[in-house]
């Protein structure tokens, strides 16, 4: 296995969680709890949602430490591993890509960082 594109893949699924945190916050999360109609009325469903959100960034800081730790040792990492986050990361990107065609700022590094996963095994 090949450390360096697994080094990249780590680094752009960092990227990306910083990103989606901190612009999603910004332009999407805080302007959202503003509204205070429907679901949104309840103190519990704004912060779960806000939670929700910023959680999503936080496990996808966990697979970027799981591919960080993989380009350390690439000999004693399982190479399934790597395979099944490519294989998600690119395809999660793609489906983002299609769904909001192309609108979504975030669908790029989301394909990069599978691809660059998926180039790691060869």
């Amino acid at each position: 296995m090949n450390a360096a594109p697994l080094f990249l893949s780590a680094a752009l699924v960092t990227v990306t969680c910083l990103v989606h945190s901190a612009l999603g916050e910004r332009r999407l999360i805080g302007p959202l709890l503003q509204m205070r109609n429907g679901v949104l009325q309840r103190d519990l469903a704004r912060q779960v949602l806000r939670f929700a959100w910023h959680f999503m960034s936080v496990l996808g800081l966990i697979v970027a430490l799981v591919l960080f730790s993989g380009a350390r040792d690439p000999s004693n990492f399982d190479p399934m591993l790597v395979l099944v986050i490519g294989l998600l990361l690119t395809g999660s990107g793609l489906a983002d890509a299609i769904y909001t065609k192309g609108r979504h700022v975030g669908w790029p590094l989301i394909v990069a960082s599978g691809l660059a996963a998926l180039a790691a095994l060869y």
